[in-house]
């Protein structure tokens, strides 16, 4: 049994989840501070995802697009993106992990939003998108 104690949990009010054209996915979200270490999403296969960074911060997704379940369930890695401001700050491969119950460890420290900018639309036409999902909160 993983032992792992996170100290910090942050929501992600807005992101989103594209589809390429081979049925890769990408999760766009806000950059956070330093880089991920042995990063893994797990997801319930309802509408919740924890994105665990590192050993000390994960972040929630939550109200997944009810037909984005099927495909984030399917997938073996997905490609997170994330970012500050106008730009993309990093990007990263991470392992899907179907989990029955998705337990919070830690605290919420905060609600933010993303906002909607030009180069990820960059990244989205290089990633070779051919569906996207709006997923969170509603905006």
């Amino acid at each position: 049994m993983e032992t792992q104690y996170y100290t910090l949990i942050e929501k992600q009010d807005f992101f989103e989840i594209i589809e390429n054209k081979f049925g890769e996915l990408a999760i766009f979200i806000d950059a956070r501070d330093g880089s991920p270490v042995n990063p893994v999403l797990e997801f319930d296969g309802k509408k919740t995802a924890l994105l665990k960074r590192d050993d000390r911060l994960a972040v929630r997704l939550d109200n997944i697009d009810e037909e984005t379940k099927g495909p984030l369930a399917e997938a073996e890695f997905v490609l997170i993106v994330e970012l500050n401001g106008k730009m993309v700050e990093r990007t990263y491969g991470v392992p899907v992990e179907n989990v029955e119950e998705i337990v919070f460890k830690g605290r919420q420290t905060r609600a933010d939003e993303l906002v909607k900018v030009k180069s990820k639309e960059d990244v989205m036409k290089s990633f070779g998108a051919v569906r996207s999902w709006s997923c969170g909160g509603k905006q």
